[in-house]
């Protein structure tokens, strides 16, 4: 019985840290400024009906990327690295402080940024640091 609790809540650290690694990806710059960055051209060709927030663009962009300009496809990886960058300098974090947050729609980077003053000085960097271009 033990052992089905704690699968259950590795199961649930889990989804969290995968929500926080796509949250780090559109905090990183995939979801609103694409619009305005390297991705532009390639969210008015590929997803121009689509409206922008709660991961809906940086999804529109992931269905398409085989189509996507290397400019666009080369800002998605450098956010994807920068999330797993957040994802490894926060996960004792994210169980510290956010352990019984639900994820996605950005619940814990929120949190985490709710408890900025006490996160560690990693993950405190890798939730500040600007995007890399």
């Amino acid at each position: 019985m033990h052992a089905k609790i704690m699968m259950g809540s590795t199961k649930r650290t889990a989804a969290a840290l995968a929500a926080l690694a796509l949250c780090a990806l559109l905090v990183a710059g995939a979801e609103a400024p694409a619009a305005q960055g390297p991705c532009a051209d390639d969210v008015a060709k590929y997803c121009k009906d689509v409206k922008p927030g709660g991961g809906r663009l940086a999804r529109c962009l992931k269905d398409n990327e085989k189509q996507l300009s290397p400019a666009c496809k080369a800002s998605i990886e450098d956010s994807r690295e920068k999330a797993k960058e957040a994802h490894q300098a926060c996960a004792d974090d994210v169980q510290k402080h956010c352990k019984g947050v639900k994820p996605g729609q950005g619940r814990i980077v929120k949190c985490l940024k709710e408890h900025e003053k006490d996160l560690s000085p990693e993950c405190k960097a890798k939730l500040t640091e600007p995007k890399r271009r």
